[in-house]
């Protein structure tokens, strides 16, 4: 067993603009609640975006125009622009988000690293809370290693401007979570079941994101096993949501289903956790492939090969158990908004999901599930509440 334990700081503010701060948007109606993007990859080199207008119940109806001609894979969202990666990888587009939720080109911008030979090409890419810094998730940024790109977002243009990079990190390949001060962010990840890691980055008063060397490391494993973490999800103040797979150290399987940590970040970035084996929960969800913590900080959805579940997240406490599966199809990706509503996509059935979600309940929004050809991304941008 190889592990690797970093840690990840920031120093400025940060976090998911999708879940938490947002710029406002001028809404059309009393009723939208926020405007949900989902991109459609065509072919190798077409693409389109998939707009909807969200209703207080949840329900989903297509923006005007939509769906958008829009070469966008991986999206991330301001408040006043829809940023997506190309599909070949070497740019980020810029398109300006209408008052009624219609998407407008506003620039293109290359993002390939000049410092290394034209290296690199985009991946994931996400917001601090503020939306004055953009990061990308940039693959063989210096031709071998991965590393977060930090661009600061021109607000009158959509241009971008190249602050530099978080370093190299040949296991980095996921966004970065960002905790409530804007300036403590964390990523995870787990490869082959075999190599792991915790990073922690701090942000600079410039918005620069710089990898830092901070303590991080699982609860103590069942017997015979040790934790591979893998994706990350901050609440609105200092705690971290980890998913956890246990994996057997005689033949490195995954035998037993992915269990969810939690986490206390300190003030100089460090993650502590009191959890162990025996009280954090398990998932019904297979395979993990996203967690998002809703706004308030009380709610964490996990998807993954098998479905959709939410969890209560108690702070440092240990998680808990809230629903089962809300659907056994496959969740590739999904987002909150500010009005108790979770937005799931599943590639495999093509479908658009919709939840209305409260610490009480659970129900589908009406209309839900969508049929979309497809889905590869999905971004959802909040409204101001009136």
């Amino acid at each position: 067993m190889n592990c690797n334990i970093k840690s990840i700081c920031l120093s400025a503010t940060l976090c998911t603009v999708a879940s938490f701060a947002q710029v406002a948007v001028t809404q059309t109606t009393s009723s939208t609640v926020a405007y949900v993007y989902v991109s459609n990859i065509l072919t190798d080199t077409t693409s389109e975006v998939h707009a909807y207008a969200a209703t207080k119940n949840g329900k989903l109806t297509p923006v005007d125009g939509s769906p958008f001609s829009a070469d966008v894979t991986n999206m991330a969202v301001n408040g006043k622009y829809l940023f997506g990666s190309s599909s070949n990888g070497t740019s980020v587009d810029s398109y300006f988000i209408e008052s009624d939720g219609a998407l407008r080109f506003a620039a293109s911008n290359n993002i390939v690293n000049s410092n290394y030979n034209g290296c690199g090409f985009s991946g994931p890419i996400f917001f601090d809370h503020t939306g004055a810094t953009l990061y990308d998730m940039e693959f063989q940024g210096d031709c071998s290693n991965n590393m977060y790109q930090s661009l600061k977002v021109g607000k009158s243009t959509g241009h971008v401007q190249n602050l530099g990079s978080s370093g190299a990190n040949a296991w980095l390949y996921l966004p970065a979570s960002f905790i409530g001060n804007n300036i403590y962010a964390y990523s995870a990840s787990c490869l082959g079941d075999m190599y792991w890691g915790i990073y922690s980055f701090k942000r600079s008063s410039n918005g620069l994101l710089t990898e830092i060397n901070a303590n991080a490391a699982p609860p103590t494993p069942p017997t015979g096993y040790f934790y591979c973490p893998s994706l990350t999800a901050a609440d609105p103040t200092n705690h971290v949501a980890i998913t956890m797979q246990p994996v057997n150290q005689t033949d490195f399987s995954p035998d037993r289903p992915a269990q969810l940590a939690s986490y206390k970040a300190d003030s100089a970035g460090n993650l502590v956790t009191t959890n162990t084996h025996a009280n954090m929960p398990h998932t019904a969800v297979g395979t993990v492939n996203d967690i998002k913590m809703d706004p308030s900080g009380k709610l964490l959805a996990v998807g993954g090969t098998a479905g959709l579940q939410v969890f209560r997240f108690n702070g440092s406490q240990p998680i808990t158990h809230f629903t089962g599966l809300l659907t056994a199809d496959s969740i590739d990706q999904f987002f909150w908004d500010n009005d108790n509503h979770l937005y799931a996509i599943s590639n495999a059935a093509g479908k658009l999901f919709a939840f209305t979600v409260t610490p009480h309940s659970v129900r589908r929004a009406p209309g839900s599930p969508y049929s979309i050809d497809a889905p590869h991304n999905i971004i959802v941008q909040p409204l101001p509440r009136y």
